[in-house]
């Protein structure tokens, strides 16, 4: 604030209200001048009267002072074109709240003494240039709700002109120099987070947002801006930045509080533009989440539509808007080399421990600028080694978004768990070089500007179950040390047409963060063959299969597609995957040795003739289904595991299977 002499503004502020309190006081004065015989008045308010009628300047009262920046009451009736009656009406009303001469004034003029309050009437008959237009629900003193009606104690059914009127308390608090947001709005808008440092991309897009508005003052209103990402933090801090440099306070709104009722609505939006005014602010409205409730699309587009002022909304889909012009923009994600250059700031001196390995975490997670922070606040000087905490801390900033969409799998499975012909093992292990390799091929080598295709990974595990599938996406993931997530199709298949594309969006979306694997158990549900086209149904179909080529494709980390029926997949659709496992049946060689790994050291067994359980015709995932069967009977009988509780437990396994021991598979145990 600028010093006016020796005076800082909020003391001039008050000189200068107080002044233009006078002024209006001297108004009141002179009407009780004119319309009463002197005698008539109680001693407390005819001296009153003479000495407001004696003041310097007359009516005027005190002489103005005029601080700078200008004082309040002068800013908010130039924001909110008040006329000269107008502003004076506001300062009878605030005069009744900051001076308690007004009330005995009020009621002399009123010629009541049970009405010491300011009336519409009263300020028609008492105030200069007064004019009807100012009852106007248009009006700017009611239509920004600088001044309302006291319709309390049975004034409802009283004229208009003689109700009392009070100014709002928010209008009064900004003539006196507090700035405090209305408390109706308070408790659920509220002052942007302190923004981060920007990478460059997202800077030249908070410019972007400035230079539209700034192109759009001269023809009002300014134009919505649509901001489509993933991620609300980065959304803010752009918002904040672009909020920054046009001099505007930056406020943020979920949603999810935008009153569903019309009429709510409307008030909170007369509210906050209001608010806009007085607090120079733009709002951010966050619909991120608002977005998984369809139902509430109509209610937050009329908010959108309906507001005034400097508005920016963030969502994940793409908005459309009818009546309201808008301005559409992406919010990129950081690359590689700028999110490098954002951890080597965070990580400042313990950058050399890492031994250059910061650019592979850098690629590999595509964090935003404060979950970078965050994973780098977690690790310690002491950390040993530092390149694995950090690692594991970015699995943890990645994971939140894709926890409400997916069931994450802890990968206890290793590569030595598995047990399959060598082709299948050299296939994986291709797998896994291409997707720990695939930074530096298609970034460092050049491979990613030679394709649209995107930087995605994905195989297709066919066989039937309990051959080993999951166990395999288990075993990757932990060579990786990356996030397993099975993906449940019951929540990702709608039957309303576009959901089910919108619900495979947001899984991709959400994994990108940290790469992570998804695995889509049992995919030909959702992915069987394209059909031809007889009907509706069928194209929309189509449509779901064709998204989900083109969101695997771009997707930066592996999925895997697990099926049964292999022959029910599209053959465009196998095509088009990098990789495809076929899971065989395991024959009785790799079922002894599935029979050999398959208890934990800790287990005690006596007598196991692994040629023998060989003999089960059944795959690896019920041979374990067997030996936790055995090992639960032994441990209920404090004895070790023998071939006998073996034999119970492929009696049960095979009763699930409905199927019975052949002659082969029943002889020769030693029960």
């Amino acid at each position: 604030m600028s010093d006016v002499g020796n005076e800082n503004w909020e003391t001039a502020n008050q000189r200068a209200l107080a002044s233009a309190l006078a002024a209006v006081r001297g108004h009141l004065s002179h009407r009780i001048a004119q319309a009463r015989d002197d005698a008539a008045l109680p001693p407390a308010v005819q001296r009153m009267v003479d000495e407001s009628l004696a003041a310097p300047g007359g009516e005027s009262g005190a002489p103005p002072v005029s601080p700078s920046p200008p004082p309040a009451f002068e800013t908010l009736c130039e924001r909110f074109h008040l006329s000269p009656f107008e502003r004076d009406t506001l300062l009878l009303c605030a005069g009744m709240e900051l001076d308690s001469s007004f009330a005995l004034l009020c009621a002399a003029a009123n010629g009541d003494a049970n009405r010491p309050y300011p009336t519409f009437s009263l300020a028609l008959a008492a105030l200069p240039q007064a004019h009807w237009s100012a009852l106007s629900l248009e009006g700017p003193l009611r239509r920004w709700r600088l001044i309302e009606f006291v319709t309390s104690g049975g004034l409802v059914s009283a004229p208009l002109t003689t109700r009392p009127l009070r100014i709002d308390e928010r209008a009064l608090q900004y003539l006196t120099g507090i700035e405090q947001m209305d408390e109706r709005l308070a408790a659920v808008i509220e002052p942007a987070p302190r923004p981060h440092r920007l990478v460059e991309s997202h800077q030249e897009l908070a410019r972007r947002i400035a230079s539209e508005w700034m192109r759009a003052v001269e023809r009002l209103p300014l134009p919505v801006i649509l901001l489509q990402g993933r991620d609300a933090t980065e959304a803010a801090a752009i918002a904040a930045m672009a909020c920054a440099s046009v001099e505007l306070n930056l406020r943020t709104l979920a949603a999810h509080n935008a009153p569903n009722n019309a009429t709510e609505r409307q008030t909170m939006i007369r509210l906050w533009e209001r608010e806009s005014v007085l607090g120079t602010s733009a709002l951010l409205l966050d619909c991120s989440e608002e977005e998984d409730e369809p139902s509430r699309g109509a209610a937050i587009n009329d908010f959108i539509e309906r507001v005034r002022g400097a508005l920016i909304v963030f969502g994940r889909d793409r908005r459309e808007l009818k009546h309201r012009r808008s301005v559409a923009l992406e919010i990129p994600r950081p690359t590689a080399k700028e999110r490098q250059s954002v951890w080597q700031s965070a990580m400042g001196d313990f950058v050399p421990r890492l031994n250059g390995h910061l650019a592979m975490v850098a690629s590999q997670f595509n964090l935003s600028v404060p979950a970078i922070h965050a994973a780098a606040a977690e690790i310690q000087v002491d950390d040993d080694p530092p390149l694995d905490r950090l690692w594991d801390a970015c699995r943890r900033q990645a994971r939140p978004r894709l926890e409400s969409l997916a069931q994450r799998i802890e990968a206890r499975a290793t590569w030595d768990d598995l047990v399959l012909p060598d082709v299948q093992k050299q296939t994986l292990r291709d797998l896994l070089v291409q997707v720990r390799q695939r930074a530096k091929v298609y970034e460092e080598w050049g491979f990613g500007a030679k394709s649209a295709r995107g930087y995605g990974v994905t195989a297709l595990f066919a066989g039937a179950s309990g051959t080993g599938k999951t166990m395999a996406a288990e075993a990757l993931a932990n060579e990786l040390r990356l996030d397993l997530y099975r993906i449940d199709l019951s929540s990702v298949v709608s039957k309303y047409v576009g959901e089910t594309e919108k619900n495979l969006r947001r899984v991709f979306d959400a994994a990108e963060t940290g790469g992570a694997i998804l695995l889509f158990d049992e995919a030909d549900a959702l992915f069987g063959k394209r059909s031809e086209v007889k009907d509706s149904h069928d194209r929309y179909a189509n449509l779901e299969v064709s998204y989900l080529l083109q969101r695997m494709e771009s997707y930066r980390g592996l999925a895997i597609l697990t099926t049964n029926l292999k022959h029910a997949l599209d053959a465009a659709f196998q095509r088009r995957l990098n990789f495809i496992v076929e899971f065989p049946f395991p024959d009785a060689a790799q079922r002894a040795e599935i029979w050999r790994r398959i208890f934990p050291q800790a287990v005690p067994t006596e007598g196991l003739d692994f040629e023998r359980l060989a003999q089960l015709n059944v795959a690896g995932g019920n041979i374990r289904n067997i030996a936790i069967h055995a090992a639960s009977l032994a441990a209920e009988s404090k004895v070790t595991v023998r071939m006998k509780f073996l034999y119970l437990g492929a009696i049960v396994e095979y009763t699930k299977l409905e199927k019975i021991l052949t002659e082969l598979e029943a002889v020769k145990w030693e029960c």
